[in-house]
């Protein structure tokens, strides 16, 4: 087991404990009450951090895509519309996240809604704030840790640096997880959201198989089913393992961006452990909703409530302001 998954059991085992407190939106931690500065102070605070760091952990959450218009998954929005029409119409889904919790009747639909699923993220164009963290990271020894599946990250960064934890939507899976191996997706995506045309079914004939096993096939994702949890998942551990171990030392600035009360054990309480106990470490949280910051850490880190897009967008002004 790597070190970073043996942090991430670690704070499933306190996620279990105190699940009513998180499933009520909060958390069991003692929280700062230090009075924050101005927003203003606040991005020149941030990117001061990270002009001090010699190297910069980034922890990517759902809220990150959201904030870029990744937005789609609990809400019926025009985004949702412009995808996914014929199912909203048809059931009277109110958000991508609640088709996929109906009990279709054929496996054709089913598929139909998967793939529909799929390829809004993989033929999505990089979002916004992505671009805007680029520039935030630039010239800097950074790594990603990310929970999305959504592909945002590795179109912009070799998969060497980017840790994908609960899977990609890129790769399919056995089922019955047969055997450990994943596959590439993307083309067969493609073809079965041709075939479907403005329709909600996949033809039969293109259903995804096991090629080892001949069983259906699904997305390696968690919550699909059996994640299968093998050398794949076990690499994107490693990477960030191997980083955080080879720069244990040094001035490391760990990023949090939008982590939210479904899966604070994968980034955000890691994060938290990993600021107390590395002796350089410093900390930047940036969510919509939620101010979470333990007190035993209050002195190192530091949390911006505000929209995730502008605050990146504004710290990447200034910084670049600075470098004129």
């Amino acid at each position: 087991m790597t070190s970073y998954e043996n942090l991430v059991i670690q704070t499933q085992l306190n996620y279990s404990r105190y699940y009513s407190v998180y499933a009520h939106g909060g958390t069991p931690y003692r929280l700062s009450h230090k009075v924050k500065p101005s927003y203003e102070e606040q991005i020149e605070n941030f990117a001061q951090k990270v002009e001090a760091a010699d190297c910069i952990l980034v922890g990517g959450a759902s809220g990150l895509s959201a904030s870029g218009g990744g937005d789609f998954y609990y809400s019926d929005n025009d985004s949702y519309r412009k995808y996914f029409r014929p199912f909203a119409e048809k059931y009277g889904f109110k958000g991508a996240f609640d088709g996929m919790q109906y009990n279709f009747q054929t496996r054709n639909e089913y598929w139909g809604y998967l793939t529909t699923f799929l390829y809004t993220t993989l033929s999505a164009p990089i979002r916004k704030p992505y671009l805007n963290l680029d520039r935030i990271l630039k010239g800097k020894d950074f790594h990603i840790l990310t929970t999305n599946q959504d592909t945002q990250f590795v179109k912009l960064y070799p998969e060497s640096i980017v840790s994908e934890i609960q899977g990609d939507h890129r790769f399919f899976q056995c089922s019955e997880c047969c055997s450990d191996h994943t596959w590439d997706s993307t083309e067969h995506i493609m073809r079965m959201k041709e075939a479907m045309g403005c329709g909600t079914e996949v033809p039969d004939e293109l259903i995804p198989h096991c090629p080892f096993c001949g069983r259906e096939a699904f997305p390696w994702v968690r919550g699909y089913g059996n994640f299968l949890e093998g050398e794949k998942y076990q690499e994107e551990y490693q990477k960030v393992s191997s980083w955080i171990e080879s720069n244990a030392d040094r001035k490391i600035l760990l990023i949090e961006l939008g982590v939210g009360r479904l899966t604070p054990m994968f980034i955000q309480e890691p994060f938290w452990n990993l600021t107390y106990s590395l002796p350089n470490a410093e900390y930047v949280s940036v969510n919509d909703l939620y101010d979470f910051l333990p007190s035993e850490i209050e002195n190192k880190g530091m949390v911006i409530i505000e929209d995730i897009a502008k605050v990146l967008s504004d710290t990447a002004d200034y910084l670049e302001e600075r470098d004129v």
